[in-house]
C-alpha cells in the first residue's frame, strides 16, 4: 500500500460502537480519491481522525513517507491538511476575508493585522476560484453556495497539501458544481491530494480517479473509478443490488387535501398557489434562491405570511407559528436537519417524541413505558442504526439522523407532509428507504410536497412538478413519461407560466 497519504489499520471505538475496524486508505499526490459508503460506514469518523477532531485508538498515519501523530486541528493544519465539512465552519458575523484567514491573519507587525493586504489576498483567492463576491462581504449575507466556495478559499490560503471535501456539491447548482470541479482539477494539477466524500455517484464518476469503499466500519474495496460502473459501486456499498433507483408507486388520487392561494412572504415568496391531492406527491423544483424552502417555511409558520390563504381538507387554517401547522395536520422535514429538524444534544428517543409528547401524558404524568415502546417500534420500523434510543442524536450518521426526523413526523399522524431536500447528504441505500417511507405515506392517503434540487429525484418520484423562479411558480407540469430535466429547467430559468 503506497501513497502520499497513508492511513493504515485505523481503529476507533466509541461507547458501545466499533466505528472503525482496521481501516486503511492511500491517496496519491494530485489524485481525487473518493471515499464511499453508506451513512454509518465510518467515512466521517476516518476523516475526523485525519483532520484532528478525533484521535485514533490504533493504527498509523503517514504523510510523504513520514509517520505523523495528529491530535488536534492545529496539528492537521500544520501538516497541510484541510477539511471542508458538509456543515460549513464559518463565522456569520465576520467578513469573507476574516473567515479565510481565521487563525492565520496577515500581520503588519506582531501586534497589528494588515487589513489591506489581507483583503487584497482574499480577493485574489476569490477571483482565482471565479467567485463573484467581495472579500469585504459579511458571511451572513451570502448564500450557501458562496459560503461553500469561501471554505475552498480558506483551504487555498494555507496551501493545503491534503484537502478533504465532505459532500461539497450538496448545496450547489449545476453551474456552481462546474466551477467547483474546475477548481478541483486546478488543485489536482498542483499536486494536492483530495479526499472526496459524496453520495452523488455520477459526480464521483466525473471527477474522481480511484475510490475506497467502506461498509460497517471496514474496508470493502479500492477501485479505479473509470473502470467501475455505478451499479458495481452500489453493490460494494450496500452489499446487495438495488433493483430500482426511484421506487415510484402510482395510486388513485383522492380528494384535494392541501391548497395554498396567493401566498406571499418575505422577498422570495410571491403570489404562490398550488394544491395537492390525497395520495399525490407534488415535486417543487427550481434553482437556488427560487423561493422553494421559503415557501415551505411560510406554510409551516416559521416565516411570517404577508398575504394568502392555506386550506387543509377544504377548510381554511390560520398558521402563525409551527404549532399551528402541527395542529392543522402538517409535518415538515426541514432541509437543515441539524439546526431545525433535531435537538442534537437530546437522545434519539426524545427527538422522536418531541412533537407528540401530549399523546403519552396520563393524568398529568408522562407514561414512560408507552413512550419507550413507541420509540423502539419506530426505530425498528425505520431501521435506525443506533446502539439504543438513549444515544445522543449528534452521534448518529446523517442518514440515521434523517430517519429520526422522519420518525418524529410519522408519529405526529400528519395528513400533509413537506419534505425539503429529504435525501440530501444520505447514501443510496438510505435514499431508497426514504422513498419507500414516502410511498407508505401516500398509500395511507397523505399528501406529500417534496422539494429537491436533484431533478432525477423530482422526475423519479413526483406525480406533478411545480417549478419556481424568483419567488413565483412558472409552471406546474404533469409528470408523465415524457417529462425531461430540460423542460423543468426552462421554467426554472423564467419560462412562460403554465398550470396543469
Amino acid at each position: 500500500m503506497s501513497g502520499f497519504l497513508r492511513m493504515q489499520n485505523i481503529t476507533k471505538r466509541f461507547p458501545g460502537v466499533l466505528a472503525l475496524d482496521n481501516v486503511s486508505l492511500s491517496v496519491r499526490k494530485g489524485e481525487v480519491h473518493a471515499l464511499l459508503g453508506e451513512n454509518g460506514a465510518g467515512k466521517s469518523t476516518l476523516m475526523k481522525i485525519l483532520s484532528g477532531a478525533y484521535h485514533k485508538d490504533e493504527g498509523e498515519i503517514f504523510i510523504d513517507g513520514q509517520t505523523v501523530d495528529i491530535r488536534s486541528s492545529s496539528d492537521a493544519q500544520a501538516l497541510g491538511i484541510s477539511i471542508i465539512y458538509q456543515e460549513l465552519n464559518l463565522i456569520e458575523q465576520l467578513t469573507v476575508a476574516e473567515n479565510i484567514f481565521m487563525g492565520s491573519p496577515i500581520m503588519r507587525n506582531p501586534a497589528m493585522v494588515n487589513w489591506r493586504a489581507m483583503m487584497k489576498k482574499a480577493q485574489e483567492l476569490l477571483d482565482e476560484l471565479g467567485i463573484s463576491i467581495s472579500a469585504r462581504s459579511l458571511i451572513r449575507n451570502l448564500g450557501v453556495a458562496h459560503k461553500q466556495m469561501v471554505e475552498v478559499a480558506k483551504a487555498l490560503s494555507i496551501q493545503s497539501r491534503i484537502l478533504i471535501m465532505d459532500e461539497p456539491t450538496a448545496p450547489l447548482t449545476s453551474r456552481e458544481i462546474d466551477t467547483l470541479f474546475s477548481t478541483i482539477r486546478m488543485l489536482r494539477e498542483r499536486g494536492v491530494a483530495i479526499v472526496y466524500i459524496s453520495h452523488r455517484l455520477e459526480e464521483v464518476k466525473e471527477i474522481c480517479d480511484r475510490a475506497t469503499i467502506m461498509r460497517d466500519g471496514r474496508n470493502v474495496a479500492v477501485v479505479d473509478v473509470a473502470d467501475t460502473s455505478i451499479d458495481e459501486i452500489i453493490r460494494y456499498m450496500v452489499g446487495r443490488k438495488l433493483e430500482e433507483k426511484f421506487p415510484k408507486i402510482y395510486i388513485p388520487l383522492g380528494e384535494e387535501l392541501f391548497r395554498v392561494e396567493s401566498l406571499s412572504a418575505g422577498k422570495l415568496v410571491r403570489d404562490v398557489s398550488f394544491s395537492v391531492q390525497a395520495g399525490e406527491i407534488l415535486g417543487i423544483a427550481g434553482l437556488v434562491g427560487a423561493g422553494r424552502t421559503e415557501t415551505a417555511r411560510a406554510i409551516f409558520g416559521m416565516d411570517r405570511l404577508i398575504s394568502g390563504s392555506i386550506y387543509v381538507a377544504g377548510q381554511p387554517v390560520v398558521i402563525n407559528r409551527p404549532l399551528d401547522a402541527i395542529r392543522a395536520g402538517i409535518g415538515f422535514v426541514t432541509e437543515d436537519r441539524k439546526e431545525e429538524g433535531l435537538v442534537l444534544t437530546m437522545n434519539v428517543g426524545s427527538n422522536i417524541t418531541l412533537a407528540t409528547l401530549k399523546e403519552f401524558m396520563r393524568l398529568g404524568k408522562l407514561n414512560l413505558a408507552q413512550e419507550r415502546d413507541t420509540i423502539r417500534a419506530y426505530i425498528s420500523k425505520l431501521n435506525i442504526k443506533t446502539p439504543s434510543h438513549l444515544q445522543i442524536s449528534r452521534n448518529l450518521s446523517g442518514g440515521n439522523q434523517q430517519k429520526v426526523v422522519l420518525a418524529k413526523w410519522l408519529l405526529s399522524h400528519s395528513r400533509v407532509f413537506i419534505f425539503d431536500e429529504p435525501t440530501r447528504g444520505i447514501d443510496v441505500g438510505a435514499k431508497i428507504e426514504v422513498y419507500n417511507i414516502i410511498n407508505e405515506l401516500i398509500s395511507s392517503g397523505a399528501a406529500v410536497i417534496m422539494i429537491s434540487s436533484e431533478l432525477p429525484e423530482i422526475i423519479g418520484m413526483s406525480d406533478r412538478v411545480a417549478v419556481m423562479h424568483q419567488g413565483r411558480i412558472t409552471g406546474i407540469l404533469n409528470n408523465d413519461q415524457s417529462l425531461t430535466q430540460e423542460e423543468i429547467l426552462q421554467y426554472a430559468t423564467g419560462g412562460a407560466r403554465q398550470t396543469a
